[in-house]
């Protein structure tokens, strides 16, 4: 959507101070002042993990032997469409620090792929796709709906997975 308004010379001159004034006291910060890498790849290793562990609840009622409380596994579904829409965010160029053949420790270093980042916009769109699937089956109306709407979800992972991450 695009938004046009005109404005006279003063009000634009007042109107320009202000945004220089915004942007020269909300600078970005230096990236010495920035987390160190390792943290923030251990934080979205957290962020995954509590992903999994929804995905996990839910697949559980899913499975043959389960009861399915289409209530308590749409709030699973709920939050790991909330956690989907962060997890992208979570990869500055920083962290971009794949190393084949090198011994990581599991929790700082990281598995991804240094395609995410030349390709970060189908990264971004996939976990945004996966985040509206996920969203959809926390409002489904009928266990059937959900149940195929959590396939969906968990293909998606695959398939995303399956581009971006290291296993070596």
């Amino acid at each position: 959507m695009n938004f046009h308004f005109e404005m006279s010379g003063a009000v634009a001159a007042v109107f320009a101070m202000a945004i220089m004034t915004v942007g020269l006291t909300t600078r970005p910060t230096p990236a010495q002042e920035l987390p160190p890498a390792k943290d923030t790849i251990f934080a979205r290793k957290i962020l995954m993990g509590a992903i999994d562990m929804n995905m996990d609840e839910i697949e559980t009622m899913l499975a043959p032997e389960g009861k399915l409380e289409l209530g308590d596994a749409q709030e699973h579904a709920e939050t790991i469409s909330t956690m989907l829409m962060v997890f992208p965010h979570m990869f500055p160029p920083t962290t971009n620090q794949w190393k084949p053949g090198v011994d990581r420790d599991p929790a700082t270093d990281t598995f991804a792929s240094p395609e995410v980042w030349t390709n970060f916009r189908d990264f971004y769109q996939r976990a945004t796709e996966a985040s509206k699937v996920a969203w959809n089956a926390s409002r489904a109306k009928q266990g059937a709906d959900f149940r195929f709407l959590i396939k969906q979800l968990r293909d998606q992972c695959n398939s995303c997975h399956a581009i971006n991450m290291k296993t070596d």
